[in-house]
């Protein structure tokens, strides 16, 4: 094959816009390249002066898929600014509501955006036909991750009762107990799910790229919403210093900025998670790992769906958990009060695609000074090119039609959402 070209424009099946070029000669790799064209939207200029009680508001904006974890990260930035302790129950609702966030998510890549690409469709279109009762299965399961958080935020899509210190209304506890049912009937379908991608697992390429894995840890839990900063090379950091994890910095191939710490790169989101933390899953999500055999560290990129997969078992068993904890103690109503004060907060979660950073300054108004949001796939990218940069070489004596398709897997494995990453 003397000369191989291949140029994606506006890949599918991703949140955003990204292109993927390749060119090679004689077998030789000449360059490859991915591309992030997105426009950038400029959140943090709209945040600025701002008060405190439209910030998390504002912030869901910036994902309609991961509005819930914009709203926890920029609330919890506003309460270490503030210097707010939630209650018990304000964390456990907070909690909750981010099972659901992670659910809803999962199911939606694992499902309905990457198991086409295993099985010849284009789209889950096609798989209708094909895999009836496991796409009405994923419609269920996505059903009901929006309806648990419809009980606790009003709604999945940019919530509404949680608020700077709490909730602004509590969930309806028939509701809370309806829901749960169905989180118990959701088990099956759990399993069915972990059934699926274990006879997919077979056509996942066979490719690895050690790298550095970045994740929240807590020894407490499995972490999303608390704890740490914690490298796979070691160290951990308190939020506060997530700037020297991060690094920013420009290239012209991608209007959002890349992100590098202790080597070319490093790795945010699922994966990274259940290789920092696999040891603090719930019984039902390490049987699953076990099932898929999934043993930390996992080096292949592909495998991001299988550790979303494991995640999807733990939310659900952790959801029936955290349900029966708020009906045990019973849902009692909490006068907020929030004092604003100057200062600066970092609040940081781990969104269903990485470590999501809200760093926010205010005044003595409660007014945002100053504002700084760095998003998973943001930290992702530069890690998609290295392993560009690695995987291409490898497959050249491939067909170009498989050429472009396994890079086009490898992308869509990292679950981009490309126009946050623009902020």
């Amino acid at each position: 094959m003397p000369e191989v070209k291949i140029k994606v424009n506006q890949l599918t099946r991703v949140e955003g816009h990204g292109n993927i070029h390749l060119e090679a000669t004689d077998g030789k790799l000449d360059r490859v390249l991915w591309e992030v064209t997105e426009s950038p939207r400029f959140f943090e200029w709209m945040l600025k002066g701002r008060n405190f009680d439209d910030v998390s508001t504002i912030s869901s904006r910036i994902c309609g898929i991961c509005s819930i974890a914009h709203t926890t990260a920029s609330l919890q930035a506003t309460e270490a600014a503030f210097g707010i302790k939630l209650t018990e129950q304000a964390w456990l609702l907070r909690k909750l509501l981010f099972d659901a966030e992670l659910l809803e998510s999962h199911v939606l890549h694992v499902l309905f955006l990457i198991a086409p690409d295993f099985l010849g469709a284009d789209s889950v279109i096609p798989l209708v036909a094909t895999h009836g009762d496991v796409i009405v299965m994923a419609v269920r399961m996505k059903k009901l991750a929006y309806n648990l958080a419809e009980v606790l935020a009003g709604r999945k899509t940019h919530p509404i009762t949680p608020i700077v210190g709490g909730w602004s209304k509590l969930p309806d506890v028939d509701a809370l107990k309806a829901v749960r049912e169905r989180l118990v009937s959701a088990l099956d379908d759990a399993e069915t799910m972990v059934a699926v991608v274990k006879s997919l697992a077979p056509m996942i390429p066979n490719f690895n790229r050690p790298t550095e894995y970045i994740a929240l840890k807590d020894s407490k839990e499995y972490a999303f919403i608390t704890g740490k900063i914690a490298s796979s090379d070691g160290g951990t950091y308190p939020l506060e210093d997530y700037t020297k994890i991060t690094n920013e910095f420009c290239v012209p191939q991608s209007s959002a900025k890349y992100t590098k710490h202790a080597r070319d790169s490093y790795m945010v989101g699922a994966l990274s998670r259940f290789n920092s933390n696999s040891e603090q899953l719930l019984p039902r999500a390490k049987k699953a790992a076990a099932s898929l055999g999934m043993k930390a560290p996992i080096n292949n990129p592909f495998f991001i769906s299988v550790a979303q997969t494991i995640e999807t078992v733990n939310c659900i068993e952790d959801a029936i958990n955290i349900i029966d904890k708020l009906l045990a103690r019973g849902l009692h109503p909490e006068e907020v009060k929030v004092k604003p004060r100057a200062g600066r907060g970092v609040g940081i979660v781990e969104a269903p695609r990485g470590m999501l950073i809200h760093d926010y300054t205010y005044n003595d108004a409660g007014e945002i000074v100053s504002a700084n949001c760095i998003i998973p796939t943001g930290q992702n990218h530069l890690s998609i090119q290295k392993d560009f940069d690695a995987l291409a070489p490898t497959i050249l004596d491939k067909p170009i039609d498989e050429i472009r398709h396994t890079l086009e897997m490898l992308v869509r494995a990292y679950d981009p959402c490309i126009s946050c990453s623009v902020h």
